[in-house]
């Protein structure tokens, strides 16, 4: 299994950040199963930021992932049957409830669908 840097997360995160924002165009693919490996991403973030210290989850890392989580926020809609689940799924094998609230929102436009 790859292992990434707290930087690789960060950036995948954002990137998809940002193509869920409806301003969001580009040329490159990215198909719904990137979805669900950036939303991957955004899990194994939630963990790491729960082991690192106070300083750093109140800090610039701590203020930055509340900044990108806004705007994924902004850009996504509750979706609470998970409409996208027989596509999008965790690797982990956390119970349903235990999943962060990413993977239980849609975006309002649908980058794969570009």
């Amino acid at each position: 299994m790859p292992v990434y840097s707290v930087a690789d997360r960060f950036a995948s995160w954002e990137r998809l950040v940002r193509r869920t924002e409806r301003d969001w165009s580009s040329d490159d693919f990215y198909p719904i199963s990137a979805y669900g490996n950036d939303l991957d991403s955004r899990e194994a973030l939630e963990e790491l930021m729960r082991a690192m210290p106070a300083e750093a989850r109140d800090g610039v890392l701590g203020q930055l992932l509340t900044r990108l989580d806004a705007r994924f926020r902004a850009a996504t809609v509750p979706d609470p049957e998970r409409t996208l689940s027989p596509w999008v799924r965790p690797t982990t094998d956390k119970p349903e409830p235990e999943l962060g609230e990413w993977w239980k929102r849609r975006p309002v436009h649908a980058p794969w669908d570009d």
